[in-house]
This record gives C-alpha cells, sequence and structure tokens, in this order.
C-alpha cells in the first residue's frame, strides 16, 4: 500500500532536518516563508494526534518522521506493515480499510497519507473535508482532475497541508531560486529537466542495465499467490478488477502501472520539476507534447521526454520546459556542452546558465562567472520538511509544498503523460480542465472508478 520511492541523489532530507534543527528555531526558520495564516493557538509543547493512512516502504518512512507526536491509528491493507509499525505505536488503533478510520476514529488532528498513488485522493479529500491537516506522499494525486479536486477542497479546508517532496526541505533548491529569482543568468526562457532513472516498459535485458527491479512488457496472464495478510480488494481501491500477481507489490513495482501510478513522469516530476516550478513560478502550462516509443495501454514508459510551453507573464518570459527521463537527454548533455550529471536541471538564461541537481549548481560558463558576487540569502533553511508541517499544523504558519503549490505541480506532471498516451500535441485550458484539441484526452484527465468508489 506504501510509496516506497524516495530522493537518493545529493544530501538527504533526513540528514538536512537534524542540522537545521540545531541551526535555528522553529519560528525564526519558518518566519521569512510568508506572514503567517490564522494561529490557531496551540502550545507548540502540545503532541499532535496523528492517523497514518499506509505504514510500509515509503509509509514507514513517514512515520518515523511524524514520530515525535502522538501516532493514534496505523492503517495498512497488509497486516504485516501495521504490525510492524505496532511495533514502535502500541496504543495506535489498527485499521486496514481507512474509509472506515474516517468513520470510527475520533479525536485526532492530521493524516499522513503514503498508500500507492491510485488510492491518495481518496485518503486525502475526506480528511479534508473534516477539517484534518494533511501530509500526502507525492505525487498528490493519480491524475488531473484528482489534483484540480484536492487543490479546491485544500483551499477550502483552510488546514496545513504538505506534499511529500521532501528534497524541497534542501538548502541546495533555495540557493538555486535566489539566483533565478535574482537574475543572476538573465531572463529564463528555456529549462531542461532530465532524470537517468529508467524505469518502466522494457525487457529483461533493459531492466538489469537501468537497475530496475521488474521487467515487464505486458499484463501477466496468470496470478501468484496473495501474501498472508494482503486485503487485494482494498489495495486495488478504485482501480479496475485484476487478479493479484507479485508484479504488482509490494512496492514500488506498482508504480508503472497506469491503473495503479504514472512511471517516472509523475513520480520523479515531483521532484526534479520542483525546481523550476518553485524558481519560476510556474502554474499551468499552454500546451504540452510528449515524445517516446508508441504509448503501452498499460505500462508506463522507461524513457520519454515531454515539451512544455508556458505563456509570457508580467515578470517572465515565455518558457518552453522541456522533460526527459531515461535513455532521453537534451542536446546540451549529449553534445558535451555542460556536465554530463546523472539526473539535473539546466536553466537556459540570456547571460548564461545554471545547472543544479539534488545536492550542487554550477552558473556556466564558469569562467564567466568567477567574479560573481551571489545575493544574500533570503530563503531560510527550512527545519525540515515534516517538521515544516507540525509546526504549521500547530501554529497556522504556511508551508513550502502545500496543497496550493503542490496541485499545480502535479497537474503538470500529469499533463505530460496525458500528452505522451494521446500521441499529440495538447492544448490546454486550465480554466476549462480540457485539451480543447483533444477529446480522447479526457478519460486520462479523469477516469471512471470502480464500483463503490467515488470522491464526489
Amino acid at each position: 500500500m506504501s510509496d516506497e520511492s524516495t530522493p537518493t541523489r545529493g544530501t538527504t532530507p533526513k540528514s538536512l532536518s537534524r542540522r537545521h534543527f540545531h541551526k535555528a528555531t522553529v519560528a525564526a526558520a519558518l518566519g521569512a516563508f510568508a506572514a503567517p495564516a490564522v494561529v490557531r493557538g496551540r502550545n507548540l509543547n502540545e503532541r499532535l494526534a496523528i492517523a497514518c493512512i499506509g505504514v510500509g516502504g515509503r509509509g514507514a518512512g513517514n512515520l518515523a518522521e511524524v514520530s515525535s507526536e502522538d501516532v493514534v491509528a496505523l492503517c495498512d491493507v497488509y497486516d504485516e506493515a501495521v504490525e510492524r509499525a505496532a511495533g514502535s505505536h502500541p496504543k495506535a488503533r489498527k485499521f486496514k480499510d481507512f474509509r472506515r478510520l474516517f468513520d470510527d476514529l475520533k479525536g485526532y488532528d492530521a493524516v499522513v497519507v503514503s498508500t500507492a498513488e491510485h488510492t491518495h485522493a481518496f485518503a486525502t479529500l475526506p480528511a479534508l473535508q473534516l477539517g484534518k491537516h494533511v501530509y500526502c506522499e507525492k505525487p498528490l494525486t493519480h491524475n488531473v482532475w484528482e489534483a484540480r479536486r484536492i487543490r479546491e477542497a485544500a483551499a477550502e479546508a483552510k488546514v496545513a497541508t504538505q506534499m511529500g517532496t521532501q528534497i524541497h526541505a534542501g538548502d541546495n533548491y533555495r540557493r538555486v531560486v535566489e539566483l533565478i529569482q535574482a537574475g543572476a543568468i538573465g531572463p529564463v526562457k528555456e529549462v531542461h529537466v532530465w532524470v537517468g532513472r529508467a524505469w518502466g516498459l522494457q525487457s529483461p535485458e533493459e531492466a538489469k542495465a537501468n537497475g530496475d527491479i521488474v521487467s515487464v512488457t505486458d499484463r501477466p496472464a496468470g496470478s501468484s499467490p496473495v501474501p498472508s495478510g494482503l486485503d487485494w480488494e482494498l489495495w486495488l481501491g478504485p482501480a479496475p478488477a485484476r487478479p493479484f500477481h507479485d508484479v504488482y507489490f509490494p512496492g514500488p513495482k506498482w508504480y508503472r502501472w497506469w491503473d495503479f501510478g504514472n512511471g517516472t513522469m509523475s513520480d520523479l516530476g515531483s521532484h526534479w520539476i520542483d525546481l523550476p516550478f518553485w524558481a519560476l513560478k510556474l502554474k499551468a502550462p499552454s500546451t504540452i507534447e510528449a515524445f517516446g516509443p508508441p504509448a503501452h495501454p498499460e505500462i508506463a514508459p522507461a524513457s520519454m521526454k515531454a515539451v512544455y510551453e508556458y505563456q509570457a507573464r508580467d515578470d517572465q518570459p515565455a518558457l518552453t520546459l522541456t522533460w526527459y527521463q531515461g535513455a532521453m537527454k537534451p542536446e546540451p548533455w549529449t553534445s558535451g556542452a555542460i556536465p554530463k550529471w546523472d539526473s539535473g536541471v539546466l536553466f537556459v538564461g540570456e547571460q548564461g546558465m545554471l545547472l543544479s541537481d539534488y545536492g550542487r549548481h554550477v552558473l556556466l560558463p564558469e569562467d564567466q562567472f568567477s567574479d560573481y558576487q551571489r545575493p544574500e540569502p533570503t530563503i531560510p533553511s527550512s527545519i525540515g520538511h515534516h517538521a515544516e508541517w507540525i509546526h504549521a499544523c500547530k501554529t497556522g504558519a504556511p508551508t513550502t509544498c502545500n496543497f496550493e503549490y503542490a496541485g499545480w505541480l502535479t497537474e503538470a506532471n500529469h499533463l505530460g503523460n496525458v500528452a505522451y498516451r494521446v500521441g499529440r500535441k495538447l492544448d490546454w485550458d486550465a480554466a476549462a480542465l480540457k485539451a480543447t484539441n483533444a477529446p480522447e484526452a479526457d478519460p486520462l484527465i479523469r477516469r471512471e472508478y470502480r464500483a463503490g468508489w467515488s470522491l464526489g
């Protein structure tokens, strides 16, 4: 049930969290992000009552990060995950179906959602509707319409929200944002984002070469024995029914199947496209076009690219942002014009370039910027990605990956896959939530759910 994938390169968010707790107080670190929202009047020493939905894999990591508070409920469709988590939280109530948790659990303040991608919205929306604070793993939802639904529900609920884009808490991203917004390389009209991961549709030989944990080329014809303690029907949730097979579970095997996830685009896009989204204050693209091997009806691609066009705004010229995954790389990388980092973000400005990954960045050409005086830091160090959210739950202070920001980022990432699967350039009307020239994209923007499941 859990989201297993996490950032693996550069400085880890966990180590950043520990360091920054020693560098600054909670109030000092968060105070400069924005004016606080309405303060809830909660004592900072008072512990939150938190329900955790999805407690294996990535969920276990999230559980550990909020264990300074009172964990009052553990929920997972897999008994083994709940029992393991209960070893550290013996007083917490145990649930298998999160719908029952929302029906039966009383006296809690906040919810952490770490299920598989296709059930994120179904665990998040009722929590918001009940007025609970929510931390949800990335990507925020399984499709574009769900992202819009959650973003709007969060705005109405006026609670503390945070999507699990942990690298956003790193100092490196903050320095890059400051440089871009200070005009270090001039107006930016072009951004390239690439990741080396090549998980998805590929042969056994390709999977081995790419470090994948499984090779799949089609839906299995048969089934595997359901692991003891796993409720497969609940794990499927709103997704179309299919027999259990070990190519889907445990995670992160599921994330390459369209019914359950969206492959590398929505998974790592949440981390890597986050940087230009933040630095350039992006929201909805005007067009999206994707390239790669023919789209498979069941399985996300290992390699592909998506091209987003953003219209000019008052403080930003028209922009082209291109995403590359797997074997596909930007031309400056293939030609050797920039260092061949395994994954990275390249901002191309009128007066130079900036190359970044999770833990480092460089202004290019380096000799041109050898005497460059960097701006004084204006974005304070984070107290930790989870700690920000906990602090916000107690005080009403802002978080940096709240669902307003994360909703737009998630919509954009999903649109790359929609364009890829449809096989044509999309003209995007964000207000109407429609690709105006491609009605065939509608079922990918908002899908039908299995009987008994609805977001209303």
